[in-house]
Order: C-alpha cells, then sequence, then structure tokens
C-alpha cells in the first residue's frame, strides 16, 4: 500500500471514528451499511487488479463496524473462482466476467453468485521511463508484439516498428489464472491468443520491477499499478483508430481509451447475502458517496447511475451473469444493467 493511500485512509478512518451515532462528515465515506450490532466474518480472493479496492472498502467497512472481520486475499481472477465455486471463499474479486468452466463449476457446488461490476479500470501498458521511442503503439503493433504467432520470432524492438531501436524486447505480463492475461487477449491478440515466451507473474508488482529494472521491457496490467509507480515507468498511449489515447477519468468514461478500458466485478454469495453483515458491505461498496475510495487507490468510479443499478440488482438478488459469452470489449454497463 503505498504512502498517498495509507494518508488517505488513515484521514477516512479519523474522520469515521470521530463521528457521532456512525453519522460521517461530508468530507468521509457514506455511513451507509454502518450498524452497531452487525457482526461476522467476510472472505474475499481472487483479482489483484480489484485487490486495492476491496482492500480499502474493507478498512473503511471494519472501521465503523469492529465486530465484521473481513479478509481479502489474492489468487487472480482464475485462483479465485475455483474457491469461490468451491465455497471457500464469499466474495471474488474479477477483473473479467466469470467463464463457462466456471460456471459449470459453481453450479456442480450448488454455489449462486451476484455479478456486480464495482468501478473501471484502464489496462495500461507500460514501458521503462528511459524508452523514448514507444510513446504510442497501436493495437496492431501490440498484436505483433504479442500474439502467439510472435513465440520464437519477434525478439527486438524494430521488428515491432522498423522506426524503433534494433534493441532486445522484454516483456513481463500477467500469468494465465489472472483476468487481466484474458482481457488483454480479448482486446489486443484476439482469436490468435498470446505468446508464452515472456515473464510471468499474478502478482503485479513483480512486473512492475521487471519493467522498472530494464530500458527494453514492456509490460501491461491495470491502471493501479501504474499509478503507484509512476515515476519509474510510463504508461504508452494507446491508438485503437481514432488517434493516440492517455488512460485516464475522462477516456475511460467516455469509451476513448479503447479498447483496453474495462469493467471490474466483485461476485457475491447469493446466500452470504442473506446474512446483514454482507448486505451492508454490499450496499457500503456501491454506495456512491463512497466512490472516492475507488478513486483513491488509482481506479476510475462508475457514473451514479450504474452503482444504482448495481445496487438495485444485489438487493434484488439477480444471479447469473450478463455477459453471456464472456466478453466485456465495447459494452456498455449501461446497457446490460
Amino acid at each position: 500500500m503505498n504512502l498517498f493511500r495509507y494518508v488517505s485512509l488513515a484521514v477516512l478512518v479519523a474522520s469515521v471514528s470521530a463521528c457521532a451515532g456512525g453519522e460521517t462528515t461530508s468530507d468521509g465515506p457514506s455511513s451507509t451499511g454502518t450498524d452497531a450490532n452487525l457482526s461476522g466474518k467476510i472472505t474475499i480472493d481472487g483479482s489483484s487488479t480489484v485487490l486495492p479496492i476491496a482492500e480499502a472498502m474493507a478498512e473503511e467497512f471494519q472501521a465503523a463496524n469492529s465486530d465484521v472481520k473481513i479478509t481479502v486475499g489474492k489468487s487472480g481472477t482464475g485462483g479465485g473462482f475455483k474457491k469461490f465455486c468451491a465455497g471457500e471463499t464469499e466474495i471474488s474479486n474479477a477483473s473479467r466476467p466469470i467463464k463457462q468452466k466456471e460456471i459449470d463449476l459453481c453450479a456442480e457446488k450448488n454455489i449462486e453468485y451476484i455479478e456486480i461490476p464495482v468501478a473501471y479500470d484502464a489496462l495500461s501498458v507500460v514501458v521503462n521511463k528511459d524508452n523514448d521511442w514507444a510513446e504510442c503503439m497501436t493495437v496492431d503493433e501490440l498484436k505483433t508484439a504479442w500474439a502467439k504467432g510472435a513465440q520464437g520470432k519477434i525478439s527486438k524492438w524494430n521488428q515491432v516498428n522498423s522506426k524503433y531501436p534494433d534493441a532486445p524486447l522484454t516483456l513481463y505480463g500477467p500469468g494465465t489464472d489472472s483476468g487481466t492475461f484474458d482481457y488483454f487477449n480479448e482486446a489486443i491478440t484476439d482469436e490468435e491468443g498470446s505468446r508464452g515466451d515472456f515473464a510471468t507473474s499474478e502478482d503485479d508488482n513483480t512486473i512492475v520491477r521487471g519493467v522498472a529494472g530494464d530500458k527494453n521491457a514492456m509490460g501491461y496490467f491495470g491502471y493501479s499499478y501504474y499509478e503507484e509507480n509512476k515515476d519509474s515507468l510510463r504508461a504508452v498511449q494507446i491508438d485503437g483508430g481514432d488517434g493516440c489515447i492517455t488512460p485516464s477519468d475522462a477516456t475511460v468514461l467516455d469509451g476513448t481509451y479503447s479498447p483496453l478500458a474495462r469493467p471490474l466485478f466483485i461476485y457475491v454469495s447469493k446466500t452470504a447475502m442473506d446474512r446483514p453483515e454482507m448486505k451492508s458491505f454490499v450496499e457500503f461498496y456501491l454506495d456512491p458517496a463512497n466512490k472516492e475510495l475507488v478513486a483513491d487507490v488509482g481506479y476510475f468510479p462508475m457514473p451514479d447511475d450504474i452503482y444504482g443499478k448495481a445496487l438495485a440488482r444485489a438487493q434484488e438478488g439477480k444471479t447469473g451473469t450478463i455477459f453471456p459469452d464472456g466478453k466485456t470489449v465495447g459494452v456498455k454497463l449501461s446497457d446490460v444493467l
């Protein structure tokens, strides 16, 4: 957790603790979900991308509900679904929609789930700070570098673009259990899939260190990890066909940071949702008054009307996925919620 986040959370916790009767100041998170009688345990695991949001929400909720204990792990989106569908966790963080094989696994164990979008991310392609050539890359160039057909063939920057230097191309990325890996391939390499000869890790901080330590490196992960490390990394602008676009709040919400803007999710056990502490926690998570916590850890809050639709879905206990083909590229949440 970086210094900025620690300071932000410390101020917010102090604000909540200082308020009488569970009320908050205008600068602090909403008191939605605050109940002196709440108690219990909530177990969360899954995406490392969603992890900072889940940690921030858990810390704030526990500050106002001290008898509720929330644990947050990070085994990747795929690893999280394995635990969730086995009944080992009650919330699964995910940086992509649930896959059919995971739907089937949950069905075998009679695990019903509520799919809830919680924020937007700008999946960020990053290079070393000393890289002075790859300012902007097209989707085709990224595909040239990362697609399955590049394995054993594309090993230098000038093979991606003849204007780039004759220098080694070193690649770092998430492992195959990562939803970020799946989304990047959906958006960039499409049906061809990804090359396998690059350094992988389920820990995004490992990818950060790899790219930061090698002038010729390129990698990708969620925007929060770039935001935390932008002194040693540079985000590449992406040209999806309409010019070079930098990831930002504005370009994510207006859809111009395409095709790498994406929604992030939590999957909540329907059975667990019937418990008062879980219901209150989810309502706290989706209260627009608390979206500053999303921004504080480097992601992009959803519009208030989307939070309202997501909350209604949770409160009504609507199970199943709103992405039957598992794809979110080009899909607007306002159209499917």
